[in-house]
């Protein structure tokens, strides 16, 4: 008996992770966070989910470029979440949309902004982060410079430039900004800044899986089961309502 309880003593760890997944994460808010409820709303979606079909999710927070080259080389199961491109095809299993992104052109209420198409933004001082992806034809138009753009290191830098006329636009996510606004600058602030009401660029994030990890392909057939499930009951739904409510009546 002695042995046959020492046995499983050791075997139990292993039966114990046999259903999780490492997924790496980053600072995104309200969807994505180490220290936000649940880890943000994206996280607490792609959680649930998976734990609709048994597998518990174990976080891995680090910065973006090295949460998706971690991911991509398999040294983590997947990360979340994420645009879709050709290049994450290639090196990823890619989930059903997780959550939806709207990024909008942000400005000082002093300034007049209409706008139909990017040309019509050739004028304007815009901003933008690092590395990200605001559509293909705002991304060509950058490249071969139709429109200058100021790429910043965070989104936080941008609001406070257009606070003090640096820049006469910058480009968010909608829920993002709000959040961001609401929890880091004072109502004064709120009320000199705007937003122009046609989308730049509106998308969906997903779920990525490496390719380099085995079984990650049925890992990602019982994500789908479990979100399609949890967008069954509502939830889904019930939890962005959740954060957009309180942020836009901040706003």
């Amino acid at each position: 008996m002695h042995l046959l309880s020492l046995l499983f003593a050791l075997l139990l760890p292993f039966a114990a992770t046999a259903d999780e997944i490492r997924l790496t994460n980053g600072e995104w808010a309200p969807y994505l966070g180490r220290s936000l409820p649940h880890h943000g709303v994206a996280s607490r979606i792609v959680e649930e989910a998976f734990a609709l079909q048994g597998v518990r999710v174990q976080w891995e927070f680090y910065p973006w470029a090295r949460a998706l080259h971690s991911a991509e080389r398999g040294k983590s199961a997947g990360s979340a979440v994420w645009l879709r491109s050709p290049e994450r095809e290639q090196a990823f299993f890619i989930s059903e949309p997780v959550v939806e992104t709207s990024y909008y052109l942000f400005h000082h209420k002093d300034l007049s902004l209409e706008w139909r198409d990017i040309a019509d933004l050739q004028s304007l001082r815009i901003g933008g982060a690092i590395d990200y992806d605001y559509g293909a034809a705002f991304q060509q138009a950058e490249r071969d410079g139709t429109i200058k753009v100021k790429r910043l290191s965070n989104e936080e830098l941008g609001l406070r430039m257009l606070l003090a006329g640096r820049l006469d636009v910058f480009l968010m996510d909608k829920v993002v900004a709000f959040d961001m606004l609401h929890s880091q600058f004072s109502r004064e602030d709120r009320a000199r800044l705007s937003f122009h009401p046609q989308a730049l660029r509106s998308d969906t994030l997903h779920l990525l899986l490496s390719r380099q990890v085995p079984g990650n392909a049925e890992r990602m057939d019982r994500f789908n089961r479990g979100l399609k499930t949890l967008q069954d009951s509502g939830k889904v739904s019930q939890y962005l309502l959740e954060i957009q409510q309180p942020l836009s009546l901040a706003y």
